[in-house]
């Protein structure tokens, strides 16, 4: 809600508001009535076959609370990955004509 307030505060006066969080794209972009950009939550860049980015292991044992021999840590996940975004194309005064989320990702499984 927060982020669509602000885009509705700043629409006409930005050229877009992009906000993230959930590391999943939604789909509600827009171009809005006096011409800013819109999307809710871009999504994330890294590897795919992760929790957010990082190895699905440690984060899965953290979750269900499985003792490890060292304290679970944080490493950034290898292997495919994916970018997600959005391409927003503007006019000369800068307002958005455009927004098209961008989804990509190598080797998809």
């Amino acid at each position: 809600m927060e982020k669509q307030t602000i885009a509705y505060i700043l629409d006409g006066t930005v050229t877009a508001v992009v906000g993230t969080h959930t590391h999943v794209p939604t789909a509600d972009h827009r171009i809005l009535s006096e011409g800013t950009a819109y999307i809710s939550d871009v999504g994330m860049c890294g590897s795919y076959a992760s929790c957010i980015g990082f190895d699905k292991k440690e984060i899965v044992n953290k979750a269900l609370k499985i003792k490890s021999k060292k304290e679970p840590s944080f490493i950034v996940a290898s292997g495919p990955v994916t970018l997600r975004g959005v391409m927003i194309t503007s006019n000369s005064a800068g307002l958005a004509t455009a927004i098209q989320p961008l989804y990509d990702h190598e080797n998809k499984p």
